[in-house]
């Protein structure tokens, strides 16, 4: 009997000893099966840029219209003409205006003659007037007599100021012939190069309406400017006086550089995205760049060098629930470093400098004195074969990769940026996925 509980127990030990065997070396594949994709954190430079693309323009551009309408008789520069201040570009021709001027000219000189005539008829109502009061005075004549050559007499005198004023029309409408005239020369208003020619030769121009434009001429070349539009998410990032480079397709190998001369306040809204004007000054002195070029400008509004860098994938992976149960962690650990800024995301939109301080000035050393708590963020360190992980304090991102600082993070530790095998839910996929928050 006593043999009998004794192998019923040992029985039982084994079938334990089986049981636990079996579950921990499923767990142990398991565990093996999982593959963690990893990326070392190293040391290096990052430069945060914000990319945005413009038109090439003139600094100033003047458009050159006409003041009268008629037929383009003679065009006296082309696409490409050097002009100077002054300098004829255009006729218009003249018959019609020149005939109005001689008119003019002959209305004034009948206005002149009948002022003639009228201050004749008024020296001759004078005397009879005063002849007229000497008579008056001897009884000679009637009382009505006298009354009426007074009349005529400040009658005359009126007619001598209407005929006066007959004559300053005739000659403000001489005046007026001979300005039109006068505008039948299209005169360039500055020193340029002409861009643009709108008309030929036979052409008729009306002006009736509003002034056409006949040339468009750029003031110099040597000295344009690029406008960019810039999203309202980076436009905090621009300030006047800051270096900008920018490249155009017509030399893809060649980099130009400008100065942000000025960031508009004025709003311009496409498709519900709101992007702000900002001009940039470039030097031109070989002429390579045309108006109207495309040109792809970055800015560079931070830099650091020699700071600890990890991939931003790294800094979007979380690890599902059932995945640090597996290896003994708990899940509430993994609550801290939610995203906070478009860092991780994409150029342009990383994390500002906590310390705030200059390019360049960034170490990779402990957490920076005065930085601000919603930049941490929570990394995954893979230790030992099991993930661990490391709370750090994010600076600027250049969009694949973010400056960390760290006393637990050094060089050439790997962080996880991704993980597959059995367990690994699409939930967990799914929280890898890149978050952008606005």
């Amino acid at each position: 009997m006593l043999k009998k509980s004794w192998f019923w127990v040992v029985v039982g030990v084994v079938v334990v000893l089986v049981v636990v065997g079996v579950v921990l070396i499923r767990q142990a594949k398991a565990k093996s099966q999982i593959q963690f994709d990893t990326s070392q954190v190293d040391r290096g430079r990052i430069v945060a840029k914000v990319t945005a693309s413009g038109t090439l323009s003139a600094i100033v551009t003047v458009q050159v219209g006409s003041q009268v309408s008629g037929r383009i008789a003679e065009l006296s520069a082309d696409w490409n003409s050097q002009v100077k201040k002054g300098q004829r570009v255009a006729k218009i021709d003249p018959q019609l205006f020149e005939a109005t001027v001689r008119q003019a000219r002959a209305n004034v000189v009948a206005a002149q003659g009948n002022l003639a005539k009228v201050k004749a008829q008024a020296v001759d109502s004078e005397r009879q007037y005063r002849r007229n009061v000497i008579l008056a005075e001897r009884k000679l004549i009637a009382q009505a007599d006298l009354d009426t050559s007074q009349a005529t007499f400040e009658a005359d005198k009126a007619a001598v100021d209407a005929a006066a004023g007959t004559v300053e029309q005739a000659r403000a409408q001489l005046n007026s012939a001979e300005v039109n005239l006068a505008y039948t020369d299209i005169i360039s208003p500055t020193d340029g190069t002409v861009i643009a020619r709108n008309v030929d030769v036979g052409q008729t121009v009306a002006a009736s309406l509003q002034a056409p434009t006949l040339f468009l001429i750029a003031e110099d070349l040597r000295k344009m400017q690029v406008d960019t539009s810039v999203a309202e998410g980076d436009i905090g990032k621009l300030q006047t006086g800051m270096k900008a480079t920018f490249t155009v397709d017509a030399y893809p190998t060649e980099r130009f550089i400008g100065t942000v001369r000025q960031v508009r306040n004025n709003p311009q809204t496409v498709q519900n995205v709101v992007t702000y004007d900002s001009v940039i000054d470039v030097a031109n002195p070989d002429l390579k760049l045309k108006p109207g070029m495309t040109a792809n400008v970055t800015f560079i509004y931070a830099q650091r060098d020699d700071v600890l860098r990890v991939p931003n994938a790294a800094l979007r992976f979380r690890p599902a629930p059932d995945l640090l149960a597996r290896f003994g962690l708990s899940p509430s650990t993994s609550k801290g470093g939610k995203l906070t800024t478009a860092a991780a995301t994409g150029p342009g939109r990383s994390p500002g400098d906590a310390s705030g301080g200059a390019p360049g000035s960034g170490t990779g050393g402990g957490m920076r004195r005065g930085a601000s708590a919603t930049n941490r963020r929570s990394v995954w360190m893979l230790e030992q074969g099991k993930p661990k992980e490391i709370v750090v304090q994010t600076g600027i991102s250049d969009g694949s990769l973010t400056e960390v600082a760290s006393s637990d993070l050094s060089e050439g530790a790997l962080v996880i940026t991704d993980v597959s095998g059995p367990g690994t839910t699409s939930a967990q996929q799914g929280a890898n996925m890149p978050r952008r928050i606005f």
